[in-house]
This record gives structure tokens, C-alpha cells and sequence, in this order.
């Protein structure tokens, strides 16, 4: 009997506390709000030749409606570790939330290309800073013991959002008008509003705060030429040359400066620790392979296999499917120490399901494929809980909030970054391809820069923590 009691005692001890329902309700909202904004990365790219002939844009200027809401949505990245810092998190939660509905209102109403590419940017403005506020808040409630779930939960919206998006605006456009793309917005929005005051923690401002106007001068500005630049390298290779060139040596006298700076809009000493570092660098190759692929998936199926638009994107919901499965299985085990066996795990799907697409020439069946993606999701999904974790756990938990706009950043370079790169070799690849299967063979060998890169993350994962100890008497 007291062996017995012993053992139920110790499994008690083991299991992490549940999440309650003050987090539940917390997570509820940052994922209301998040998944709106992650979604209106993508959602439009179905639209832009509807919109194109809406207005009467050549696609060269109608682009700009998908790059004005990237560009603004990094450049307002490095003001919300400040903001929550001085305004305190549910205040400018709330402001950013209410600025990208806004600026979805606007975008609903616009009547020419131009006003239509101002308005994304007042969306891209509000919906920069609903997520690494809203995660910041979630992992300041959540604490070390429940982390691990808690990021699982709020890291959805980030997975399923790319996948989606093409997904919900083509049966947006086929079924209504392309205003609902935007009009869709306004109810979600408004209803993560009305439940923010009851249910986001209020945070602690801290009014001492200056903010880093020189660092942000720097930062800002700097950050939006650099992924302008790298979103249109393929149009343009020579002005974005010249564009990201600007970009990095911005962002290079700003990390300069920050290093000697007492309060810098962003702290980069966090990279003193060795596992915020490794995180932050899995994050930031992992952020190029994933967001890069939603590129190289959909030129795939339409050009080397034929696939109609609205075929393509129903191809990629396994990815997604498969990363909310594994993102909801593997929140426990981080928060039971398991984390740097999960990411492992995760990198060695990755680099196994995108490498079935490095066969391409081979034509491999459709339902082949349909499985590796679903196996690469799974390895995306085992990724993402136990890095943000990582990184979280080696900090106070007054660092968050700048710690998670650097985090933001990285992952939004890192993915214009895997997306420049892959569109350039494979535009190369492509120019010199003359038949269909040159075609497919230019895919099956721009398949193996994500694997790659995955490949190289992997043996960063031993410099995560490593498993907790399990008690014994």
C-alpha cells in the first residue's frame, strides 16, 4: 500500500500542472487574433489576378499589396517590446488588434490598386504586432511549468495560417466578392476586442522605459528595406541588390549600437546564452525552409504536375494537418524535459518528407507525396513548441517581450530570406529547362536547399537543454 502510494505520489509530482482555465481563455484570444493576420499573409496571393483585372494594375504593381503588409508587419516588429514594456501588454494588444481591423475596414472599401496597397499597410502595421505581443503575454501567464502546451496552443495560427490561406481565399473569390477576403476579418477581430479586457492579463508597464529612438531609426527602416529587397529579387534583381544591401548594413550599425547601448530597442545580449542562441538560429533556418516551400509547393503541382489552382491547395493541407498533430502531442513531453529529443525527432521528419520531392523527376505517385508532406509537418510541428520553450526558459520573465520581437524578426528574415533564395535558383534552373521533364528535374533539384537546410539545424539541437532528470527516491 505505501508503495503504492509512493508511486502515485511520484506520477503526481511528475505531471506538469494543467493549464487552467484563466490561460485556456488567454490562448483563445491570441489564437483569435493571430490566426486573422497569419492568414492575410497568404490569403490574397489566390486573388491577385482578380484583383489585377479589378483594377486595372499590372501584376508588377498589384504585388505590392502582398509586399506592403509583409514590409509593414516587420518593420513594426521592433517597437513591441518597448510598447508592452511601457504601455503594459493588454493595452497594446488591444491597439494592434484594433488597427488591423481597422485597416481591414479600409482595405474592404478601397477603390484603386494604390489605395488598396496603403490600406495593407495599415493592416500590416496592426497585425506585426498582434503576434509577438499576444505570445509574449502567453508565455509571461504560463510560466516554465505549463510552457511547453501553452506555446504549442498559440503556435497553430503560425502552421496553419500559410497552409490556409490560399485555401480560404480561393473559395472567398470563387463564392463571394474579393472585399470578403477583408470583410471576414472585422467580426473575428471585433470579437477578440470585446473578450481582451476580460481575459488578457494587463501585463506590468514600466513607464522608466525610454525608447531607443536611434536604435529604432536604424532597426525599422532597416528591416523593411531587406525584405522588400528579398521579395523582389526575382522582378528585380538589381534594385533588390541594392535594397537588401541598404537593409543589412542598417541592421549591422544597429546591432553594433545595440550592444553598447544601456536601453536598445532590442536586447541582443540574449544571444549570450547558449540556449537562446541555438534556438534562435533552428528558428531562423527552419523559418527559410517553411515559409520558403509554400513558394516551391505550389509552382510544383501546377507547373511539373499539371494541378489546377484550386487542386494545389487542397495538396497542402496534410502539411498542416500533420503540424497541429504533432504541435498538440508534443507540448507535454516539452514541458516533461523532453524538448531537445522532440526537435530532434522533428528535424529528421522534416528533412525526410520534403526529400521525397528532391524525386520529382521520377514522377512519384501523388499519394507519395501527399504522405511526405504530411511527415514534414509532423517534423515542422515537433519544432516550433520546444524552441520557443527553449528560448523562453533561459530568460527572466521580464525579457520576454523584447525577446519575442527578436525571435519574430529572425523568423521573418529567415523566411524572406529561404524564399528569395529558393525562387532565384529555381527561376535559374527553370530559364534553362526546354521540356516537361527538364521541368520536374529543376524541382526535384531546388527540393534539396530546404532539406539541407534542415540538415544543418539538426546538430544545433544538442545545445538545447537536455532532458530532465527523472526523480527517484
Amino acid at each position: 500500500m505505501a508503495s503504492s502510494q509512493h508511486i502515485s505520489a511520484l506520477a503526481t509530482a511528475q505531471a506538469p500542472p494543467c493549464l487552467g482555465p484563466e490561460l485556456v481563455g488567454i490562448i483563445v484570444v491570441v489564437v483569435g487574433g493571430a490566426l486573422i493576420t497569419v492568414l492575410d499573409a497568404t490569403v490574397v496571393s489566390v486573388a491577385i489576378g482578380t484583383l489585377a483585372s479589378r483594377f486595372s494594375a499590372p501584376i508588377a504593381e498589384i504585388q505590392w499589396v502582398i509586399t506592403a503588409y509583409l514590409v509593414a508587419m516587420t518593420a513594426v516588429i521592433p517597437l513591441t517590446g518597448y510598447a508592452a514594456d511601457r504601455f503594459g501588454g493588454r493595452r497594446v494588444w488591444m491597439a494592434a488588434v484594433g488597427l488591423f481591423v481597422l485597416g481591414s475596414a479600409l482595405a474592404s472599401l478601397a477603390w484603386s490598386a494604390e489605395s488598396l496597397i496603403v490600406f495593407r499597410a495599415v493592416q500590416g502595421l496592426g497585425g506585426g504586432m498582434v503576434v509577438p505581443v499576444g505570445m509574449s503575454l502567453v508565455a509571461q501567464s504560463a510560466g516554465r511549468e505549463r510552457m511547453g502546451r501553452a506555446m504549442s496552443a498559440v503556435s497553430i495560427p503560425m502552421m496553419l495560417g500559410p497552409v490556409l490561406g490560399p485555401v480560404v481565399g480561393g473559395i472567398l473569390v470563387s463564392a463571394a466578392d474579393w472585399r470578403w477576403i477583408f470583410l471576414i476579418n472585422i467580426p473575428i477581430g471585433l470579437v477578440v476586442l470585446a473578450f481582451s479586457p476580460r481575459v488578457m492579463p494587463a501585463g506590468e508597464p514600466r513607464p522608466g522605459h525610454r525608447l531607443d529612438v536611434p536604435g529604432l531609426v536604424l532597426l525599422s527602416p532597416g528591416l523593411a528595406a531587406l525584405v522588400y529587397g528579398l521579395s523582389v529579387v526575382t522582378e528585380s534583381p538589381g534594385a533588390a541588390g541594392v535594397w537588401a544591401g541598404v537593409g543589412a548594413v542598417l541592421v549591422a550599425a544597429f546591432a553594433w549600437r545595440a550592444f553598447r547601448a544601456s536601453e536598445p530597442l532590442l536586447e541582443l545580449r540574449h544571444f549570450g546564452l547558449r540556449t537562446f542562441t541555438a534556438a534562435a538560429v533552428i528558428q531562423f533556418l527552419l523559418g527559410g525552409v517553411l515559409i520558403g516551400s509554400m513558394l516551391l509547393l505550389p509552382l510544383y503541382y501546377q507547373q511539373a504536375r499539371g494541378l489546377a489552382p484550386g487542386l494545389t491547395g487542397l495538396m497542402l493541407i496534410p502539411q498542416g494537418v500533420g503540424a497541429a498533430i504533432a504541435l498538440y502531442a508534443s507540448g507535454p513531453l516539452v514541458d516533461r524535459g523532453r524538448g531537445r529529443a522532440v526537435v530532434s525527432a522533428g528535424a529528421v521528419l522534416m528533412a525526410a518528407g520534403l526529400a521525397a520531392y528532391t524525386f520529382a523527376p521520377a514522377d512519384p505517385p501523388l499519394a507519395v507525396l501527399i504522405g511526405a508532406l504530411f511527415v514534414a509537418g509532423l517534423g515542422a510541428g515537433c519544432t516550433i513548441t520546444p524552441l520557443n520553450t527553449a528560448a523562453y526558459s533561459a530568460l527572466d520573465r521580464a525579457a520576454i517581450p523584447r525577446a519575442t520581437a527578436t525571435l519574430n524578426i529572425l523568423q521573418r528574415i529567415g523566411g524572406a530570406l529561404g524564399t528569395a533564395t529558393f525562387a532565384v535558383v529555381l527561376g535559374r534552373l527553370l530559364a534553362d529547362a526546354h521540356s516537361a521533364a527538364q521541368v520536374t528535374a529543376a524541382f526535384g533539384a531546388v527540393f534539396w536547399l530546404p532539406v539541407a537546410a534542415v540538415v544543418l539545424a539538426l546538430p544545433l539541437a544538442a545545445l538545447l537543454p537536455p532532458p530532465t532528470p527523472t526523480p527517484t527516491n
